[in-house]
């Protein structure tokens, strides 16, 4: 376990690097036709309720205790000092948000996510498709597990070769925080505080590491989807999954929201700051008024205790708001 920057969770773009026309995929197909044939014609007719009619539950609100003191947090990540947080009620979506219901967005809207404008995203190596292989354009220097992909996006998550027509229900990865907050937009949601994402996340459970308790598989049961066998070299997927899930796999938390932990990481509205518990307010807090990176909590599908152990609810993340990569998504939530 290494306590650097995490790229290991998701690396960064360093900046705009466009390499074709967003408007065309490569072989000159229009981009909106490449995404109505990645999605499939099922993506209609099997696409969970979307827009305004997402699924949501409705949270009291409170006080509970954020953050961590244990050994096993990471003290650069800012995890700690836990302490008494207040939250206003809110409604939290039971899941994240789905492929289908993503589809649905661009298809209305016409959006062009940061990964089409850019070109490229970052795909995990052992999931590229042979086409894609033929498309890297570079790695992240400090993993270099993740590759660069041109014409990676969120309907060829695996890269050019790949769709989503099989994984309508599973959460839309390769989004941006911009492009998260865009959907937001469109369905009059918004994307949660750190603090209102781990008062959900925790479904009532006071001070535990995961939302079902302190033992990732309790009874060898496993609860959530990460990395199983030996990172970065093997997974031997015997939670059922070797890249992300349906978004309501394994059993809900306390609060009934679905893989608050594992899957994917969940952007959150805040500026990341690792002073966040001793800077911010213990009502209602929102963190710094400005910075580099966004914050994101969770972990993925591809977080393993050996290398990061970041899929705990206390553990926090963060990349530039332009970033996108194969284990990213997001949750909305909503004022009530």
């Amino acid at each position: 376990m290494t306590n650097e920057t995490p790229s290991c969770c998701s690396p960064s773009k360093g900046g705009s690097r466009t390499t074709r026309d967003a408007t065309t995929d490569r072989d000159g197909e229009s981009a909106s036709a490449a995404k109505d044939a990645a999605a499939g014609e099922a993506a209609s007719a099997n696409a969970k309720p979307t827009g305004n009619e997402t699924r949501m539950r409705r949270l009291l609100g409170g006080t509970f205790r954020m953050g961590t003191d244990s050994e096993v947090g990471f003290e650069d990540d800012g995890e700690g000092p836990a302490r008494e947080v207040v939250v206003d009620p809110f409604a939290a979506g039971i899941h994240a948000v789905t492929n289908a219901e993503f589809y649905e967005f661009v298809r209305e809207t016409g959006y062009t996510t940061d990964a089409e404008r850019h070109g490229w995203s970052f795909v995990f190596e052992e999931f590229l498709t042979p086409d894609a292989r033929e498309h890297v354009v570079g790695t992240s220097g400090a993993a270099d597990w993740w590759v660069g992909v041109e014409g990676a996006c969120w309907y060829r998550p695996k890269g050019p070769g790949s769709s989503i027509e099989d994984r309508l229900d599973h959460p839309v990865v390769h989004v941006s925080w911009n492009d998260a907050v865009a959907y937001c937009d469109w369905a009059d949601r918004r994307l949660p505080t750190e603090a209102e994402w781990e008062y959900a996340a925790r479904g009532g459970r006071e001070g535990t590491r995961f939302p079902w308790g302190d033992e990732l598989e309790p009874h060898g049961e496993h609860r959530c989807n990460v990395w199983q066998g030996s990172f970065p070299e093997h997974n031997t997927a015997s939670d059922g999954y070797l890249g992300t899930a349906p978004v309501d796999a394994f059993e809900p938390n306390g609060y009934g929201l679905y893989n608050v932990v594992g899957n994917v990481w969940e952007w959150c509205a805040d500026w990341f700051d690792p002073d966040y518990h001793e800077t911010t307010a213990a009502e209602n807090p929102t963190g710094p008024d400005d910075g580099r990176v966004r914050s994101m909590r969770g972990g993925s599908h591809l977080c393993h205790e050996s290398w990061c152990n970041r899929y705990r609810l206390a553990a926090r993340s963060k990349n530039t708001p332009a970033s996108s990569t194969g284990n990213i998504g997001f949750r909305c939530v909503a004022n009530v």
